[in-house]
């Protein structure tokens, strides 16, 4: 693929948490799409604001149009066909677990189903925010039910049952249908705070305070948040990783891009009505102010030395975060309610002056693991990538200090070699991608010179993605850690290591995303002065390992494997209806620097027979396994009675591998809680810091083994050379140091 293309591999969905629909069906008098409106409404707690179609979205929806169905890799014309699919997915997006809408609401739509793409075409998206319109309309009606459901109490002796996950059911028929199944999930709810302690008018509260804030949340959509669901149905019809991003959602996926972006260094956090500080990045304004702390709730924020303070109480969250970021250099005035006070202590005013702030939570960091193995220490260096980013616009102006995962591995790697690791662990597990060109050269420090995948587009032509500078930068042992979250550009770096034969990848299967995407600014094809249009993410390309197999829906394949993940099957390539299948073209020219064949059958056999007497690892199977038992348990039962005895022996099987952590020296899964009924938000933040900190510092079995892999390789070719010749790029390679160095 052409170095013009700006190619990106990043696997989040950008939707604002909506989801899946079935056929529908409108009245057949309406001849146009102007013609469909909601039924009545009737009651509810609040009323529902009526959104319209914001200047620019029927332009940029054309815009979309032209681009996806004439430069898509799986280009598909916007017809019928494509409308009935569009028209499922946006009522997948706006309703997946099917809580709101009824078969009735569907069928009151029928007719759209296959005006979609004239709608589209002609700028004309009455239909989606009459949809859109209509589902705001439920979700007050249903807030409404279930807080009266509150009031009334419960049978809890009943033998009945509850779908928690209802992704793949079908639509309530009705509004009695619907209410049975509202009546049920609430009951269930109240059963999960019932079984954590609360008292029943601290569990109304609770509860009440939920429904009433989720209908808060739903009102607060605005109607970029409409558009982008509605695009990103379009664009997802085609194939699962094309999105449309809407100018709120480009900003940050280009912040996740560049790790950088210019404010004031705090990570903020939904909590009720306030937006809290949830952690402060070292050296940012915030905490170098030393006058704001982890748990302040900001209750204002004003422009400039001056500006007038707006009050944010009530607002949600990313419209706090665009007040609080600008242009480095800039004032920003922010009135906290202190964390140590309650709603009526002193507000705190702190003046603070935006800078650029480096994410470095997703940057990558090392780490030593010592292994004792036959008596002797090997250290085993740890990389740990969370994903491919790149600072393409400081690259592009020619800034020397630009970010970029590979700059920083490689430095990372010069001080692991000055501190004389034995080998090193590519730690990429839930690394969804990022830059292409980041995923290639990545890889070149790990091989001299030469193809790292072939890149096939559209028309079926294949280009090579190559490194080119020579020498290495680790030349040493060599393994790379993936799971079922390692995708895309991770998935490339992957396959490259295993086809050159430079090192082991060791986990689970890999998610199967082998497909590129480009991401277009619509704003500056329309040449817009102002971000209005937004930016499209269109899949162009597939990916092909330089064997010549692909990436995609198979993943990468460990040479030696971990046991899968409780959702394997519910998460990856494979779990979506329309991925692309797999394929192969021909090998690129490449010559293997080495051959791990011999090796890798003799460590699968030390790794089976260590793990087979490991406390640690058996430990983890077990833990596996009652945690799939819980997943596949598609229903609950509401008698109370029953949930209770299941409760004792979870908490009683749970108690038990506390207490085997513990026997292994891991003290932090004691801070871990048992299911307390609450929500993200809903519990104190604190809580919510302590337990995320003891999952951090949880012992990493699955690291712990990798490293031992690594340090029976080096036991293996320590002393044999003609075993080192064969498995490394390098004859007698040792602590990173070549022959030739």
């Amino acid at each position: 693929m052409s170095k013009r293309f700006a190619l990106i591999l990043f696997l989040t969905l950008c939707t604002f948490g909506i989801a899946h629909a079935d056929d529908v069906n409108c009245p057949a008098s309406a001849a146009s799409s102007a013609a469909i409106a909601p039924p009545p409404p009737t009651d509810v707690i609040t009323q529902a604001p009526v959104l319209k179609p914001a200047p620019g979205q029927a332009e940029a929806g054309v815009l979309a149009a032209r681009l996806l169905t004439h430069f898509h890799y799986n280009a598909q014309p916007l017809d019928d066909a494509m409308s009935a699919k569009i028209f499922k997915g946006y009522f997948d997006a706006l309703d997946g677990q099917k809580l709101f809408f009824t078969q009735t609401d569907l069928d009151h739509f029928a007719a759209a189903r296959t005006k979609l793409d004239d709608a589209i075409w002609n700028g004309d998206l009455s239909i989606p925010y009459a949809i859109f319109n209509l589902y705001e309309q439920r979700a007050g009606e249903r807030t409404q039910y279930a807080l009266d459901l509150l009031k009334k109490g419960f049978d809890f002796n009943k033998d009945e049952s509850y779908q928690p996950d209802r992704d793949k059911a079908p639509w309530a028929r009705d509004t009695a249908a619907l209410n049975d199944i509202w009546r049920k999930r609430v009951k269930n709810d109240w059963i999960r705070l019932k079984l954590a302690g609360q008292k029943d008018d601290d569990i109304r509260k609770t509860l009440s305070k939920r429904y009433t804030n989720f209908l808060d949340r739903v009102h607060q959509l605005d109607s970029q948040d409409v558009f982008q669901t509605f695009m990103n149905a379009y664009a997802m019809a085609i194939d699962p990783h094309s999105n449309y991003f809407g100018p709120r959602a480009s900003a940050n996926f280009d912040i996740a891009m560049k790790l950088s972006l210019d404010g004031i260094g705090a990570v903020l956090e939904q909590h009720d009505d306030y937006t809290l500080i949830r952690e402060m990045v070292p050296g940012g304004p915030a905490a170098s102010s030393g006058k704001l702390s982890v748990g302040d709730k900001i209750v204002a924020v004003g422009q400039g030395a001056c500006g007038a303070l707006t009050d944010v109480v009530g607002w949600r969250i990313d419209d706090v975060v665009d007040k609080i970021r600008g242009k480095a250099g800039t004032t920003v005035r922010i009135e906290v309610l202190p964390a140590e006070g309650g709603e009526d202590a002193k507000h705190v005013l702190v003046t603070l002056v935006r800078k650029k702030v480096t994410i470095a939570e997703q940057a990558a960091k090392k780490s030593i693991i010592t292994v004792q193995s036959g008596g002797v220490a090997h250290k085993i260096g740890v990389i740990t990538l969370p994903t491919f980013y790149e600072d393409f616009d400081a690259r592009r102006r020619g800034d020397p200090d630009y970010k970029s995962a590979t700059r920083d591995v490689a430095k990372l790697l010069g001080e692991l070699k000055l501190q004389k690791v034995d080998g090193v662990v590519m730690d990429v597990r839930d690394n969804g991608g990022g830059s292409l060109a980041e995923a290639t050269e990545l890889t070149g420090l790990f091989i001299d010179t030469g193809p790292v995948v072939q890149v096939r587009d559209a028309r079926g032509r294949v280009e090579e993605e190559k490194d080119t500078d020579k020498g290495m930068a680790w030349s040493g042992p060599l393994a790379v850690l993936v799971n079922r979250g390692s995708a895309s550009a991770t998935e490339i770096f992957a396959a490259a290591i295993q086809d050159y034969g430079r090192g082991i990848v060791v986990g689970e299967q890999t998610f199967g995303k082998g497909t590129v995407q480009n991401l277009t600014d619509l704003d500056q094809l329309a040449q817009n002065e102002k971000p209005t249009f937004g930016e499209l993410k269109m899949t162009i390309a597939e990916f092909f390992r330089i064997n010549g197999g692909s990436t995609q829906l198979r993943g990468v394949t460990p040479d030696i494997q971990y046991p899968h993940s409780v959702d394997f099957a519910d998460f990856g390539e494979s779990s979506y209806d329309n991925a692309l299948p797999w394929t192969h073209i021909d090998p690129a020219q490449y010559s293997p620097v080495a051959n791990l064949k011999p090796l890798i059958a003799q460590l699968t056999q030390m790794h089976d027979t260590r793990t087979a007497k490991d406390p640690a690892w058996q430990l983890l199977l077990d833990e596996l396994a009652a945690a799939k038992k819980l997943h596949d348990q598609k229903v609950v039962s509401l008698d109370y009675a029953v949930r209770d005895a299941q409760r004792k022996q979870l908490d009683a099987q749970d108690a038990q591998f506390k207490a085997r952590r513990k026997a292994l020296g891991d003290t932090s899964a004691l801070n871990l809680r048992p299911d307390d009924g609450l929500q993200p938000g809903e519990r104190s933040l604190q809580s919510d810091l302590a337990e995320e900190k003891a999952a951090k510092n949880a012992k990493d079995t699955e690291l712990d083994e990798t490293a031992h892999i690594l340090a029976d390789e080096v036991d293996l070719i320590r002393g044999n050379n003609k075993l080192a010749a064969e498995v490394l790029p390098y004859r007698g390679v040792l602590n990173g140091v070549t022959d030739s160095e």
